[in-house]
């Protein structure tokens, strides 16, 4: 999943299929059918083309004539109308990310074939603004990195974290008001098929990223038949019975394989922000600082919290293995630290924007699946990962909120089959440190013959068009544009 900076329409010619049952939350097509009004978008440094409309869904799928809520949709046209094959969803990471100016942005960097193709779509997810959002009204303090992700106390103790997630549940129960208990994996794929309707397309092709894999995954459980071309990028390990939690756990291994190429780059000669003269080095002179600046932090004014401390810098070292481009920010954080000082508090996004993902995370997260309610769980859990994984401290299996999250979820998790059309391409890539390929490769064995993988020798998060491989991205292109796929199973180098 993407750090969470920044998550839409229903009918269906027939009901959806979960699990190999009908579901009585899917619509029909009749009852999706709503013209759009497209406006100017709103934003600074947008591809004037763009334009954007707002999609009428439920709250509630089992109340489908009930209150309805607004999903914020963007689109730049196909460039070719004569080439024109569709739509391509634009499904971003999260949850609490959304993809309103990607055709803008990202959707400028598909080659022109892919671009004369496809009318390019954006959309804010339930919850997320412009869509009608949600807000909890959070404390400030539990809006930092190191408590939205469940950072043990520096002795191993979950206590403060669970503190931490009963607050973060009381608060959301007291203001997320009604469409917080709605807010899921599952009905973020009927609100696409509700956009899928609007936008007058009996088929979709998709573009899913990191989270957003797992909402397709979601879709082609719900509307296998609707689907055109999918393209899961960076994915996420599908477990039916962890589901959220193994989002949460494969930081463990995500910093194990890429920690070996920060500390190559942190020992090379040459290098303006060198750590050691050797990448063996790297390793021990990191783990000595962590678990320095636990035990006695470095003030930091500006930043939330206020110190440096060990989790602080384990967190900093998760967000640089993102993008190899970002690991000067952490060895600079590193060399500052070691000297007693740190550097400029890093700005981060508005309080508002901070609460709003805040609460969609969280809830997508609660609602998705149950978490086990007892501390004893997380107490061994954190134990034994700090044992094994010492780079992450235990936190990807501590609790969040969801142990005291108020309402139970409303249906089983997403399960992934190997039934349904052969059109999915799934790239990854090799060293990813927040969906690595551990869990790739579950997703890759659940889908059987549907998917054909791509596997890039490449580090950091987001493969296709950004820290993948030209192979990869050639290969990603060409199934987009024509819709071929490599024999079998590709290695890019």
């Amino acid at each position: 999943m993407k750090q969470m900076t920044k998550s839409l329409a229903l009918i269906a010619a027939a009901s959806g299929v979960v699990f190999g049952v009908l579901t009585p939350l899917s619509a029909s097509a009749s009852a999706g059918a709503q013209a759009l009004k497209w406006t100017r978008c709103e934003g600074s440094g947008l591809d004037p083309r763009q334009r954007c409309a707002t999609v009428s869904v439920p709250m509630d799928y089992a109340d489908p004539d009930g209150p309805q809520i607004e999903i914020a949709v963007s689109r730049i046209r196909s460039e070719n109308p004569d080439a024109r094959r569709g739509a391509l969803l634009l499904i971003p990471g999260g949850p609490g990310g959304d993809s309103m100016n990607d055709p803008s942005e990202k959707g400028q960097k598909l080659p022109q074939s892919v671009r004369d193709a496809y009318d390019l779509v954006g959309f804010a997810p339930r919850g997320m603004a412009p869509s009608t959002a949600v807000d909890c009204g959070l404390e400030h303090r539990d809006l930092a990195r190191t408590t939205l992700l469940p950072w043990p106390a520096a002795d191993g103790s979950v206590d403060a974290t669970m503190a931490a997630g009963k607050r973060v549940s009381e608060a959301c129960a007291r203001n997320g008001g009604e469409l917080i208990k709605h807010i899921s994996t599952l009905n973020e794929a009927r609100d696409l098929d509700r956009v899928r309707a609007a936008l007058g397309e009996t088929r979709v092709s998709m573009w899913g990223v990191s989270y957003g894999t797992y909402v397709a995954d979601a879709y082609l459980q719900l509307f296998s038949r609707r689907t055109d071309r999918v393209v899961l990028d960076s994915n996420d390990n599908p477990d039916p019975v962890l589901a959220e939690r193994a989002w949460l756990a494969a930081f463990e291994r995500g910093a194990e394989d890429n920690f070996p190429e920060f500390a190559k780059w942190a020992s090379a000669p040459g290098n303006p922000d060198r750590l050691a003269d050797t990448a063996a080095e790297v390793r021990p002179l990191f783990l000595k600082l962590a678990a320095r600046l636990d035990r006695e932090p470095i003030p930091w004014p500006g930043a939330n919290p206020e110190e440096l401390n060990g989790n602080v810098l384990r967190q900093t070292m998760l967000d640089s293995f993102y993008d190899p481009d970002d690991y000067p920010a952490l060895a600079r954080l590193i060399l500052a630290a070691r000297k007693g000082t740190v550097p400029p508090a890093p700005a981060g996004p508005p309080e508002a924007v901070l609460q709003n993902v805040t609460a969609v995370a969280a809830a997508t997260i609660c609602n998705d699946a149950a978490w086990p309610s007892d501390p004893a769980v997380y107490r061994e859990g954190v134990a034994e990962s700090r044992a094994e994984f010492p780079l992450t401290g235990g936190m990807p299996r501590n609790a969040m909120s969801c142990p005291t999250w108020p309402w139970a979820p409303k249906e089983a998790p997403v399960r992934v089959s190997d039934r349904g059309p052969s059109n999915i391409l799934m790239v990854q890539n090799e060293r990813d440190p927040a969906t690595p390929l551990s869990g790739a490769l579950r997703l890759r064995e659940a889908l059987g013959r549907r998917a054909v993988m791509v596997t890039n020798d490449s580090t950091g998060h987001d493969a296709y068009l950004d820290n993948g491989t030209a192979c990869g991205d050639a290969t990603v292109s060409r199934f987009l544009a024509t819709g071929k796929r490599p024999a079998g199973d590709l290695y890019c180098r």
